[in-house]
């Protein structure tokens, strides 16, 4: 029987409309990869919980899981595991984002997301959740 992995992901997007993508640092799995901040799901929590843990650990940005909208979830087989994550929209958060696992970030556009994989490329779970990011910022504009 194949391993699910559980993991949540945030989107968090500016006033203008840009998204904080985060690079995964070498010596980690899709190393070099750029992907929407979030990690593991741990028992006892809700992914609203674990995404504010997982934000607080990774960028030290305090947010409160009301501020989280989830907007959708991408369900995608990497062959050794199957990955279950849902994606949360955030506008809302204490802090300015501290590279504190020794990832790279940057913000980009909502609309061009996942539309550069020769600069900005992504791991195919979150290409699929850039897809749904993107619509969603044509009907927020």
């Amino acid at each position: 029987m194949k391993k699910i992995l559980w993991v949540v992901a945030g989107a968090l997007v500016t006033e203008d409309s840009r998204v904080l993508l985060s690079r995964r640092p070498e010596g980690k799995n899709l190393a070099g990869f750029w992907e929407y901040p979030g990690g593991k799901i741990e028992a006892g929590e809700t992914p609203e919980e674990a995404l504010c843990r997982e934000l607080k650990e990774e960028l030290c940005l305090t947010i409160s899981p009301e501020d989280l909208e989830p907007l959708t979830f991408v369900s995608y087989d990497y062959g050794t595991f199957h990955l279950v994550m849902p994606l949360f929209v955030c506008h809302k958060w204490l802090g300015k984002p501290v590279c504190a696992e020794g990832q790279t970030i940057t913000f980009a556009a909502v609309e061009n997301v996942g539309l550069d994989p020769e600069n900005f490329p992504m791991p195919p779970a979150d290409e699929k959740l850039s897809a749904c990011l993107r619509q969603w910022g044509e009907k927020n504009k």
